[in-house]
């Protein structure tokens, strides 16, 4: 007698397509016994839970379609996914058309762009695993060409041959980027109105197309970064000037406006430089202490974490680079959340030249002594190894679930036929 043993895999749930359920997802731990450390562990952030603590920073990758994503960002994004990245965040997504970096930026002004972010969204999901999205406005960097296309002596501003907008950009006062740059149009409170409205419009589309949690993009000299900034945000009204209160406004505005229009249990970020890296001139500029005081702030009018990044708002800036000089920023500001008693209310993301297990381990580890960050971001170590999770798991003797339809990559040499 023959007989005939049943093998069809269980179904991804909710997949709009066929795939086997990844039971569990890849990069989870297994359980052997052994110690994890804490970069392999869960992690809670309102009703989402990672099973690792790496998530993949947002990149900007100049491809889609009059804001539209494609094919391109599918495959792109969905590797990170595959191989075990707990959190992957869409690219800077524009909420107005002229709030682009680039006229191939990914945007989410109309309905139309809600479908290509569900199909990638849909595609993560089937994975087992989270993906957020970051939501922006470029503000007096708006308008540029993608960085491959910039050479010595050509300029990158995008003009309206190109499909740019160099006369349409906005910014907290009429100060350009830098040399041969367009001047900015200094909003008015009527534009800044429309913009929150803007990020509350384009937070919506993001929750209909399913992503499991929104970042706001208040970084890298962008507009809501040029409007923390007394550098560049020379205002005489409620929204700017010396007043510490002042420029800190539009954020939180934006910050209650989404927090008020997304789903209670879907977690807010917020990404920030936490200092311009103009200490240097002598003369006011967005530092540590201010991003201190502002995490406070967030902290209280529900963000569920600080991503911490830093620069990008002056192209005087002068960096010191070193191997944590971000982390460190991000612990700093970590440690004054936690005696202010805040600790609980907002975690904390680090993300800058995390490029091996041990100092991504370094990062979140909790042995008796307070950690970095709760959450290690990655960019281009991500685009250099697509399998970081799954090589850092190796490399810190963590065995961790790999992706089903790849199970020979994850069993013994001896064991294989």
């Amino acid at each position: 007698m023959t007989i005939i043993k049943l093998t069809k895999s269980t179904p991804a749930a909710g997949a709009p397509f066929y795939t086997p359920a990844q039971d569990p997802p890849a990069g989870t731990a297994l359980n052997t016994g052994a110690e994890v450390p804490t970069l392999f562990t869960p992690f809670k952030l309102r009703g989402m839970t990672l099973q690792n603590r790496f998530v993949v920073s947002p990149m900007c990758t100049y491809s889609a379609d009059d804001g539209h994503l494609t094919d391109w960002h599918l495959v792109h994004l969905g590797a990170f996914a595959l191989r075990g990245a707990a959190l992957t965040i869409i690219e800077a997504t524009a909420v107005t058309p002229n709030g682009r970096i680039s006229p191939e930026d990914s945007g989410l002004w109309q309905d139309s762009q809600i479908a290509p972010i569900k199909r990638i969204v849909d595609f993560i999901h089937s994975q087992g695993q989270k993906v957020g999205i970051q939501l922006a406005h470029a503000g007096r960097k708006a308008s540029t060409l993608g960085p491959w296309h910039v050479k010595p002596g050509v300029s990158e501003v995008a003009t309206a041959e190109v499909g740019g907008w160099p006369d349409n950009l906005w910014a907290p006062s009429a100060i350009a980027w830098d040399e041969g740059y367009p001047t900015p149009k200094e909003v008015t409170a009527a534009d800044i109105q429309s913009l929150v409205q803007s990020f509350v419009d384009a937070a919506r589309r993001a929750v209909k197309a399913g992503v499991d949690t929104i970042e706001i993009h208040g970084a890298h000299g962008y507009l809501i970064s040029e409007f923390l900034s007394p550098i560049t945000n020379r205002r005489t009204d409620e929204y700017g000037g010396a007043p510490f209160e002042n420029r800190v406004r539009l954020l939180v505005s934006i910050v209650r406006a989404v927090r008020a229009a997304i789903p209670a249990d879907m977690p807010l970020f917020v990404r920030v430089s936490a200092t311009e890296w103009m200490e240097h001139t002598g003369q006011p500029s967005w530092d540590l202490a201010q991003t201190q005081r502002l995490a406070s702030i967030l902290a209280d009018e529900g963000v569920d974490l600080l991503d911490v990044s830093s620069g990008g708002n002056n192209p005087a800036q002068q960096i010191k680079v070193s191997k944590y000089y971000q982390v460190d920023m991000a612990a700093q500001i970590r440690e004054a959340l936690h005696k202010e008693g805040k600790g609980d209310k907002m975690a904390i993301g680090a993300v800058g030249m995390v490029a091996d297990a041990e100092m991504a381990r370094d990062v979140v580890q909790k042995d008796g002594e307070t950690a970095k960050a709760d959450l290690v971001l990655a960019a281009k170590h991500f685009l250099r190894e697509p399998e970081f999770v799954l090589k850092a798991a190796a490399e810190l003797g963590v065995q961790v679930a790999g992706p089903t339809q790849y199970h020979r990559v994850h069993i013994p040499k001896s064991q294989r036929l």
